[in-house]
C-alpha cells in the first residue's frame, strides 16, 4: 500500500502531457484520485501555454510527444515554473535515455508500462521533494546554508522529525558521524523554530580548554580568575529566547555535566564570581558522534543527563548510507564553489563520478566537500577530472594492493561496486566482468548492491 500522500498534495497542481488520449486520461483519473489537480496537454505549445499561465508542482512528460522530444521540454518547463519537478515517460532507448533525462532536469523517469500504483508512488515522492526544496528555501532566506535534500528514506525521516519538533521547547539530541552536518540540522531546527528571530549560540565542547568552558557558557565577573580583566557574558544569555548548540556534548567534562543539567530543567544558572541566581529562556540542542549510553556505563557521562538530553533523539545516517544523494549534492557543491572562486568547471569527468558514487566517505558531507572545493579550485576546463583530485585518494579507493589484508569476496564486491558505478546498464557491466546478467543480479543482491551505482536492466 502506498504511503500516505504529503501534506502539500491536494493543493499540489499536476500536468500531465502526452500526445495519446488515452494515456492522458488514465494518468489524470490516477492522480485526481490522490487529491491532485490536474492539467492535460497534448503536445509542447499546449505544455508550455499551461506552464506560463498557472503555476505547476509537477509535470508527467512523454518522451516523444509528435515531432518533438519531451527531453527538449524539460528545460523550458524549469524556466516558466522554477522549482517544478518532471518525470520523463518513457518506453524507448534505454537507461542511456532515462540518464539524459536526469542531466536535463528530470526528477526521475517512468517506464511504461506502469501501474496507477508507481505513479501515485513517484508523485509523492517527487511532491515531497518539492516541499523539501521550498522548506529549504526559508533556511536560505535566514542564512542559514544547508543541504539537506535527500531521496534516501532514513534522511528523510530525520529531516521530517526534525521539522516536526522545531517549534517545540523539548531538548534534541542529534547523533551521527563526524561531518554528517549535524550542526547544519541544529540551524535548520532553529530556522525552522518559532524562535528563529533570536540568536543562535554555538558552544563547541571539545575545542574549549575545560578550565574556561563553564565561563563560555555562563560568562564571568571581573577578577573571578586569573585573566579574567573585565565582566563577560556567557553563551547561554547571549542566546536568550532563541537555542543554544552544544556541539560534541559527550566531550563536556564531569564536573560540569550537573549545572549543564540544571540548566536544562530549571533555566537557572550563576556566573562566574557571582552568586546572582539568573535566569534565560534558552531551547537546548546538542550533538555528538559518541555513543552517550556507552559513557554512561564507563562513568563518563551522567545517566540523568543523558535522559535530559534525549527527550528527542534525532540520527543522521553517513554518507556512506544515502548513495543516491551523493552526486546530487556533489553536483550543487561543485555550482556552488565554482561561483565562489570563480573557476570554470561545470561538472565532474566519468572516472571521478564513478569514484564519488563508490568511495565510503569515512569523513561525510565534510569530506565530500573538502574533495569538490578541492578539484573545483584547481580546474582549468568546465571538466573537474582525476587531476583535480586529492592524489591519495586514488590508490586507496580504486585500487586494491597486493598484499592488503582483505578476504576474496571484500575483493569481489569492492570490483563489481566500481563496475556498476561506471557501467549504465547490467549487460554492460556483467559483459565487463565476464559473467552473465542473471549471475551480476545474484552477487549484487548477495552483497547488498541493489540499487547502487548507474547500472539498470535497459527498458524495453
Amino acid at each position: 500500500m502506498a504511503d500516505t500522500p504529503p501534506s502539500n498534495a491536494p493543493a499540489a497542481q499536476v500536468m500531465v502531457v502526452d500526445d495519446e488520449a488515452n494515456i492522458r486520461r488514465t494518468l489524470a483519473i490516477c492522480l485526481e484520485g490522490e487529491g491532485y489537480r490536474v492539467a492535460t496537454a497534448a503536445g509542447v505549445p499546449e505544455a508550455l501555454e499551461a506552464a506560463a499561465h498557472q503555476h505547476i508542482d509537477l509535470a508527467f512528460v512523454d518522451l516523444r510527444l509528435g515531432s518533438r522530444s519531451g527531453l527538449d521540454l524539460i528545460p523550458e518547463l524549469h524556466a516558466a515554473n522554477p522549482g517544478i519537478r518532471v518525470i520523463l515517460i518513457t518506453a524507448y532507448g534505454g537507461i542511456e535515455t532515462a540518464v539524459q533525462a536526469i542531466k536535463r532536469g528530470a526528477f526521475d523517469y517512468l517506464p511504461k508500462p506502469f501501474e496507477p500504483e508507481q505513479v501515485k508512488i513517484m508523485a509523492q515522492r517527487a511532491l515531497q521533494a518539492r516541499l523539501e526544496e521550498l522548506r529549504l528555501g526559508e533556511l536560505d532566506q535566514l542564512g542559514v546554508k544547508a543541504d539537506l535534500v535527500s531521496r534516501t528514506p532514513s534522511m528523510q525521516k530525520a529531516l521530517a522529525l526534525a521539522r516536526q519538533a522545531a517549534n517545540s521547547d523539548a531538548t534534541i539530541l542529534i547523533r551521527g558521524e563526524t561531518g554528517t552536518g549535524k550542526g547544519v540540522l541544529a540551524r535548520a531546527i532553529h530556522a525552522w523554530s518559532n524562535r528563529s528571530g533570536n540568536p543562535f549560540a554555538v558552544v563547541s565542547c571539545p575545542s574549549i580548554p575545560t578550565e574556561l568552558l563553564e565561563s563560555e557558557l555562563f560568562g564571568h565577573t571581573q577578577g573571578s580568575f586569573t585573566g579574567a580583566h573585565r565582566e563577560q557574558l556567557g553563551r547561554v544569555a547571549q542566546a536568550a529566547g532563541g537555542t543554544l548548540f552544544l556541539d560534541e556534548i559527550g566531550d563536556l567534562p564531569l564536573q560540569l555535566q550537573p549545572k549543564i543539567l540544571r540548566f536544562i530543567q530549571e533555566h537557572e544558572y550563576e556566573r562566574l564570581g557571582d552568586p546572582v541566581t539568573r535566569r534565560a529562556d534558552v531551547r537546548v540542542v546538542a550533538a555528538t558522534h559518541l555513543d552517550l549510553k556507552a559513557g554512561v556505563l564507563n562513568g563518563h557521562f551522567r545517566e540523568d543527563l543523558y535522559y535530559r538530553l534525549n527527550v528527542i533523539e534525532i540520527e543522521l545516517p553517513p554518507l556512506r548510507e544515502r548513495r543516491e544523494d551523493i552526486m546530487p549534492m556533489a553536483q550543487r557543491m561543485l555550482e556552488r564553489f565554482a561561483g565562489e572562486n570563480e573557476r570554470p568547471a561545470k561538472h565532474f569527468s566519468a572516472e571521478v563520478e564513478a569514484f564519488l558514487r563508490s568511495h565510503d566517505w569515512p569523513g561525510n558531507l565534510r569530506e565530500l566537500s573538502n574533495v569538490v572545493e578541492r578539484a573545483v579550485i584547481f580546474s582549468q576546463g568546465p571538466e573537474a577530472s582525476w587531476a583535480n583530485m586529492n592524489a591519495e585518494l586514488r590508490p586507496r579507493s580504486l585500487e586494491q594492493r597486493i598484499g592488503d589484508p582483505i578476504s576474496l569476496e571484500a575483493l569481489e564486491e569492492g570490483h563489481i561496486r566500481r563496475v556498476l558505478a561506471v557501467h549504465k546498464s547490467l549487460e554492460a557491466a556483467a559483459q565487463i566482468l565476464g559473467i552473465d546478467v542473471s549471475t551480476l543480479w545474484r552477487k549484487r543482491k548477495k552483497y547488498g548492491l541493489v540499487g547502487e551505482g548507474n547500472a539498470s536492466l535497459s527498458l524495453r
